[in-house]
């Protein structure tokens, strides 16, 4: 998405300053068109001031968090802040904290998710042709990925030791894509027992089972059942 805009100055520097101040962006992102240069006059008359045409094309992760400022807004919820840094390999991750902030989240993220997939297609929305390159965005609210990471592998853990103890398959509660690697990434590292996934869309569950392939000489230590 482009932004274009025209600015008047004393100078064309003037213009540009302004222009980038309006546009909060560096001026140097600005492709810049003077209109007309600027005059001085004498004693006050003729002065005429510099005219330009700018133009700025938003970044993909400027434009999820406009989408996400305006959830906010909307929402009416106060004083949460947004912000976004690199993630890895050139993504960017957008965190919002502040009270009620949670409210974004909902049971188990589906809010989360449902909002960062929406905000994947406001970032990588091209209008009328434009070249855009394709952007990543994660979003966190309140740290909850880092959270739900901990309980998930925590999980994976006391239901793996479930599996040692009793012999016995244990089938999770259903989960998406991300949480579904978290799990069996866990797993990789314990002896005896492996996992899939079955079901479809967003019934798919994961399934500990003994594996006989692995070396079962050291048993997955027990942990509390609660």
């Amino acid at each position: 998405m482009k932004k274009e805009l025209i600015m008047t100055g004393k100078t064309v520097e003037e213009a540009l300053k302004k222009a980038a101040a309006e546009l909060n962006v560096a001026e140097e992102e600005l492709v810049v068109t003077v209109l007309e240069e600027g005059k001085k006059g004498f004693l006050g008359f003729g002065s005429v001031e510099a005219k330009i045409s700018v133009s700025y094309s938003v970044k993909g992760e400027d434009c999820a968090v406009a989408f996400i400022t305006k959830i906010i807004e909307d929402m009416d919820l106060q004083g949460l802040v947004i912000g976004k840094k690199a993630g890895n390999n050139d993504d960017v991750v957008i965190t919002v904290d502040g009270e009620n902030a949670g409210l974004l989240i909902g049971h188990h993220g589906e809010t989360l998710d449902s909002l960062q997939y929406l905000a994947n297609l406001a970032a990588n929305k091209k209008v009328n042709g434009e070249k855009r390159e394709y952007v990543k965005i994660t979003l966190d609210i309140e740290g909850y990925r880092a959270k739900r990471e901990s309980a998930l592998r925590a999980l994976a853990r006391r239901m793996a030791a479930k599996v040692v103890k009793y012999k016995k398959s244990v089938m999770l509660e259903p989960m998406n894509p991300y949480e579904r690697r978290i799990i069996h990434s866990e797993v990789q590292g314990i002896e005896g027992v492996s996992t899939n996934s079955i079901g479809s869309e967003n019934n798919r569950r994961v399934v500990m089972f003994l594996d006989d392939s692995k070396a079962a000489s050291a048993p997955v230590a027990e942990e509390s059942e609660d």
